[in-house]
């Protein structure tokens, strides 16, 4: 360990040994003498989805700006993963992406992602945590309390159900305890026990379902095909990625209720009505290799921490615990990262525990915007979805819609919009004089493109 700030810090426990969980732990390993994962389900040393996981299954996407954390914190690591099968590639260049109406223009844009399971990801990860000598990862243990000081005001560490020992209940004291546990985290029961105050809740309800499978790819074929829904009356959407093991993820999702069918038929029916044949086409070749995993995800949900006045010392919440967003855009495990690359600059600048959770929270909040920004002023393009909508969301959707129809084209916008999803740079960039300039300039090249402007 080598600490940076913080002075006697002894012991620090994660609830949940997810991508959120993992991150968090390897930066409180830089500050903490001993960090311990309390992890509910089982955990064995390969790629896999845990009962707890049930997401896992599906297509996932690690943005740019993730990659870059995930390369500062664990160096060499997309080495390993490139050796072990995932595939490393232009993200302008080998994704074929429709949406609204045309095909994004393809075109070396230096901006380089990396396509892999979510599982394959994660499982590389903990191996490079689990190899700090100051981290300890214990599974099958089920938190089921805080402990705190007879006053309440600080958390002193958990009470675990272990699982693998008669479902004997133990205490752990910590230092600082952390709730990466999920979007299902007891934090808000637990707080509510100690008589502090919830947060406020921000839900926007988009009831998105999807379903995914996994197919065999030839080696030879290493591209991307992105079929996004046309909204507000296009409702389905596809995703095609290739991974490692010489697999396809293809993931079909739907908006408002029009989830896909998770038989045979009835999956290639919805991938065959999705905008642009492109995935139907190299799928009803294809053979398949798992069934087919079903998921509904009815809203994206943020807990607004950073405007509580009260809040018990020594805890923290961290990942999907803090805000989810609608899994679609692919945005999930960047946040978590980011996260906690906040708390490490964080706890850097500070030399006491005390009073961490105000600049943490502020400092998640700062970390959560853009893509709660992103995430729901796409989902509110469809009058159904329902939650506190921005004044300025409808004006926004229209100017980013003829955004949109300029990626079609304009090689400079689509990377400048490249950069905003990957949160590389802030939406606001592309409102930019030089990038108004070019949007504005594409907007007579499609007809059908400002129909739809004319729509909204």
């Amino acid at each position: 360990m080598h600490t940076h700030g913080i002075k006697h810090a002894k012991h620090a426990v994660v609830i949940g040994s997810s991508l959120a969980g993992l991150f968090a732990a390897r930066v409180l390993s830089d500050h903490f003498e001993q960090v311990t994962i309390l992890e509910r389900d089982p955990v064995h040393d390969l790629p896999e989805s845990r009962k707890g996981q049930p997401q896992t299954v599906h297509l996932h996407g690690l943005l740019a700006q993730g990659l870059d954390i995930a390369r500062q914190y664990f160096p060499g690591i997309e080495k390993s993963l490139t050796d072990g099968g995932a595939l490393a590639g232009d993200i302008a260049e080998k994704v074929r992406w429709h949406q609204f109406g045309g095909y994004k223009i393809q075109f070396a844009s230096g901006l380089i992602g990396l396509v892999m399971s979510r599982p394959f990801f994660e499982w590389h990860v903990r191996q490079r945590v689990l190899a700090l000598r100051n981290v300890t990862l214990r599974s099958s243990c089920a938190v089921s309390g805080l402990l705190t000081m007879l006053d309440k005001k600080r958390v002193t560490g958990v009470q675990f159900i272990d699982r693998t020992n008669g479902n004997q209940t133990h205490s752990l004291p910590a230092g600082l305890v952390i709730d990466a546990s999920g979007r299902g985290s007891s934090a808000i029961k637990w707080l509510e026990e100690l008589g502090y105050a919830k947060p406020f809740e921000e839900e926007v309800k988009i009831k998105v379902g999807y379903a995914t499978r996994i197919y065999r790819r030839d080696p030879q074929d290493q591209f991307s095909v992105m079929i996004s829904a046309d909204p507000p009356n296009g409702k389905r959407g596809a995703y095609l990625f290739p991974i490692e093991g010489d697999r396809w993820i293809v993931t079909a999702g739907g908006y408002v209720g029009d989830y896909p069918p998770t038989d045979e038929a009835g999956f290639l029916d919805f991938l065959r009505s999705v905008p642009a044949p492109d995935i139907y086409n190299i799928l009803s070749r294809a053979e398949p290799l798992s069934e087919i995993f079903p998921y509904k995800y009815p809203a994206s949900l943020r807990r607004h921490y950073e405007n509580l006045n009260r809040f018990p010392e020594g805890y923290l919440v961290l990942g999907d615990a803090f805000a989810s967003f609608n899994p679609i855009y692919g945005q999930g495990m960047t946040s978590a990262a980011l996260q906690a690359q906040a708390l490490d600059e964080i706890l850097k600048r500070r030399r006491s525990l005390h009073g961490l959770w105000r600049p943490f929270f502020r400092g998640a909040a700062k970390v959560v915007d853009t893509p709660w920004q992103l995430a729901v002023g796409e989902d509110f393009r469809y009058p159904e979805a329902e939650g506190k909508k921005s004044i300025w969301t409808d004006w926004l959707n229209a100017y980013v819609l003829r955004v949109h129809i300029a990626t079609h084209h304009d090689q400079e916008v689509y990377a400048q919009f490249l950069r905003v999803m990957n949160l590389l740079d802030p939406p606001a960039s592309l409102l930019s004089p030089r990038i108004l300039w070019r949007v504005w300039r594409q907007r007579n090249q499609e007809s059908g493109a400002l129909e739809m402007v004319a729509e909204i």
